[in-house]
């Protein structure tokens, strides 16, 4: 099976100073893959490597064998990739409503594409608070509305970056339900994100990063039968 997405000896730096060093990883349609390490380790700068947000200086991303290195972050939006940003990141003035229609579309086709209706049944909140503005919800609400947002792309891979960060327990839990829900529908995503539970029960497969480079690749059980790993690169 071809990747759906695939990082090949990814190198990438902010002016004189390297942060990813040779970072390889892929995911395959309807995978679910995190990116797991302490803060500081490369993950967001992966992310943004991948999106055309920083362009690396040596290395291909690829998305459906087509190069996206080096190319504008639209032309990632447009090849199939949809983002929750870190933050969140949400238009603070504009509605609900007009955050979602704001970059929605269904440039691939699909037969069952994400509208209002099904991110609204998703998330029913949303719903509740269709006029309201961005700036004028909680942090879970923004974080459900980020999710949204980019579902509203129709995405054939979602990558969310700390999507669960700073939300109480109950919001955790709800997000962490709505990417159950995403996974067992066959969406492809890549998840970041300091909860190792629910990541081990959310994902088929893990990539550890420590100073820039992958230093652990595996399955969930394979990770659980090595708590060396947890211990040595996630300090849990």
């Amino acid at each position: 099976m071809s990747s759906l997405l695939e990082l090949d000896g990814i190198e990438t730096a902010y002016g004189s100073s390297q942060v990813l060093f040779g970072v390889s990883l892929a995911v395959q349609p309807g995978e679910c893959v995190t990116l797991i390490g302490r803060n500081g380790m490369g993950k967001t700068t992966t992310v943004k490597s991948i999106m055309g947000m920083l362009r690396p200086r040596g290395g291909a991303v690829r998305m459906e064998g087509r190069t996206l290195s080096g190319q504008a972050s639209w032309r990632a939006a447009r090849a199939g990739l949809g983002l929750v940003p870190e933050g969140r990141q949400i238009f603070p003035s504009l509605s609900v409503r007009e955050n979602l229609v704001a970059t929605a579309g269904n440039r691939h086709a699909q037969a069952q594409p994400w509208t209002l209706d099904t991110v609204y049944a998703m998330f029913p909140r949303l719903k509740e608070r269709e006029r309201n503005l961005g700036s004028n919800l909680s942090g879970g609400e923004q974080q459900m509305l980020a999710i949204g947002r980019a579902l509203m792309t129709n995405p054939k891979l979602l990558i969310l970056d700390e999507a669960t960060e700073g939300l109480a327990p109950l919001i955790r839990a709800e997000i962490w339900s709505c990417l159950g829900r995403l996974r067992a529908a066959g969406l492809a995503m890549i998840v970041i994100d300091k909860n190792i539970g629910p990541l081990l029960n959310l994902a088929d497969r893990h990539y550890v990063l420590e100073k820039g480079r992958v230093v652990w690749q595996g399955s969930g059980d394979e990770l659980r039968a090595q708590p060396q790993v947890l211990q040595r690169y996630l300090g849990v």
